[in-house]
């Protein structure tokens, strides 16, 4: 068992600006994995389905979501269930898309090189 955090979401930006990358991951327990998932305006979102389930928490800018054959707005708030295998996407971002992406189990334990990280 991981020791209990209260983490600076100002320390998680600037640790998600300094990787260079997209997603940033924060927490990574057996259980669980958590990150933050950053696009840009206008940005294409490349991930493919992922071998966990995992759940998106918006926290700011605009866009759509394609879930299966599903496509949803999404705003600072929204909260996103994607369960395990299903094809997703995020698409017309039309503001910086900053959202929470928790896992479980965590990220890559169900199965090894599949699936491109969020």
């Amino acid at each position: 068992m991981g020791d209990a955090r209260c983490l600076d979401p100002e320390e998680i930006r600037r640790g998600q600006t300094q990787s260079g990358q997209a997603y940033h991951e924060f927490v990574r327990e057996p259980a669980m994995s958590v990150g933050l998932y950053v696009l840009r305006a206008s940005a294409a979102d490349l991930q493919s389905p992922h071998t966990e389930d995992e759940v998106y928490v918006v926290q700011r800018g605009r866009a759509r979501i394609r879930l299966g054959e599903a496509d949803r707005p999404v705003v600072p708030g929204s909260v996103i269930y994607v369960p395990a295998g299903l094809e997703h996407r995020f698409h017309d971002i039309v503001e910086d898309l900053e959202a929470l992406v928790l896992f479980a189990p965590a990220e890559g334990t169900q199965s090894r090189g599949s699936g491109a990280r969020p």
